[in-house]
């Protein structure tokens, strides 16, 4: 098939390798005039392993990431360095973590030359036909995969857009310049609506998110100095990390997500993707993990299509993804409040809970989450 796709992200690039592996006709179109990537860094689950692994991707991701999460104490903290939810190594869930970057460098590097195409300002047609409108020329196809982002365009053009939510929170990010160990554990500190967390990268550095609840829209005028006057006096290595972080290099980002999911995922031969159809807050890390699912199961459902039955192939995707991005999305949502809870007497309470929380029950609910199986077939 002749299949376009809008948005070289992480959802777009990993459905191109994979489409065009299966011998799909393949053209990836991305506004941005090169392939790199901002942000820092991201996790990757169990689940986003089995999707990459169904496509025969897995390995390749598994050589810039680091599985040093797994080796080490992670859980819940307390500003003091209390420990609220601790996970043993033994007890942690499969999770790899990465640069973003690296991540976008390998899955470019699966794609032949002429592949992806930059600067390329790209419209899609408002009834849902196979055509879109690259640098004002039109181009027909078999099928059209929105890949673009948060503020999916193409979402937006098919009447299937709610709009955006702000969380309440904003977040930084950074990754220390230094390689030295600042620590053994990983995981994250909840404050009063504050948070700081902390992630093992393969080169011994260190990613680093940090979140306040603040006004949409807000600056600093040095980022450095605002997370340290909000987390410096926070236990050790969290003061360590933000010194050893290059100042310019720190990102700050309001976060959103979707006010609401679209009502369906397609549109005539066209098909949201990743963020597109379905941003989540960053809370339980699975963003990137929730679009290669995606690409992973339009890949498979695709195998053996042919355009007769491509309505029913993209039928059965939509069927399967909405539910369980939904329950993605709502989990996202509800954990950053919980997390972000900013009054002393509730937080306290959610303190206590998360104290008497076993180990265990956390773990087997992770683990539960953190599954995905392959589409068998598309009835």
């Amino acid at each position: 098939m002749r299949i376009k796709i809008i948005g070289a992200g992480i959802g777009g690039l990993v459905s191109a390798a994979a489409l065009k592996a299966d011998g799909h006709e393949v053209t990836v179109y991305e506004r941005r005039p090169d392939a790199g990537a901002t942000g820092a860094g991201l996790t990757l689950f169990n689940n986003a392993f089995s999707a990459l692994d169904a496509l025969n991707l897995g390995d390749t991701v598994r050589e810039v990431s680091s599985s040093a999460i797994g080796r080490v104490r992670s859980g819940q903290r307390q500003p003091s360095g209390r420990w609220l939810v601790s996970l043993p190594p033994s007890s942690t869930p499969s999770v790899w973590s990465l640069h973003r970057a690296d991540l976008h460098q390998v899955l470019a590097g699966q794609l032949q030359p002429g592949t992806l195409k930059f600067s390329q300002e790209v419209y899609v047609s408002a009834d849902g036909a196979p055509v879109l409108t690259v640098n004002g020329q039109p181009e027909e196809c078999d099928l059209i995969i929105a890949a673009d982002g948060i503020c999916s365009e193409a979402r937006q053009q098919w009447g299937l857009d709610h709009g955006l939510r702000y969380a309440g929170y904003t977040a930084w990010r950074g990754i220390t310049a230094s390689d030295a160990h600042f620590a053994n554990d990983a995981g994250e500190t909840w404050g009063r609506g504050l948070r700081f967390g902390i992630v093992p990268l393969p080169d011994n550095r260190i990613y680093w998110f940090a979140t306040s609840q603040t006004p949409q829209g807000g600056t600093d005028a040095d980022a450095s100095q605002t997370v340290h006057r909000l987390f410096g006096s926070w236990h050790r290595p969290i003061p360590e990390i933000i010194a050893a972080t290059e100042p310019e290099t720190i990102l700050r980002h309001d976060i959103f997500d979707l006010a609401d999911l679209p009502s369906t995922f397609v549109h005539r031969r066209g098909v949201l993707l990743g963020d597109a159809a379905h941003a989540i807050t960053p809370d339980i890390g699975q963003g990137a993990g929730q679009a290669i699912e995606d690409a992973a199961t339009l890949t498979l459902l695709l195998r053996g299509a042919t355009i007769h039955n491509l309505d029913q192939v993209l039928e059965r995707y939509d069927n399967l993804r909405r539910p369980r991005t939904r329950a993605f999305w709502r989990l996202a949502r509800t954990t950053g409040r919980i997390a972000q809870l900013s009054n002393p007497g509730v937080a306290l309470l959610r303190d206590t809970g998360l104290r008497a929380l076993p180990a265990s029950v956390l773990a087997r609910s992770m683990a539960r989450v953190h599954r995905w199986e392959a589409p068998t077939s598309t009835t």
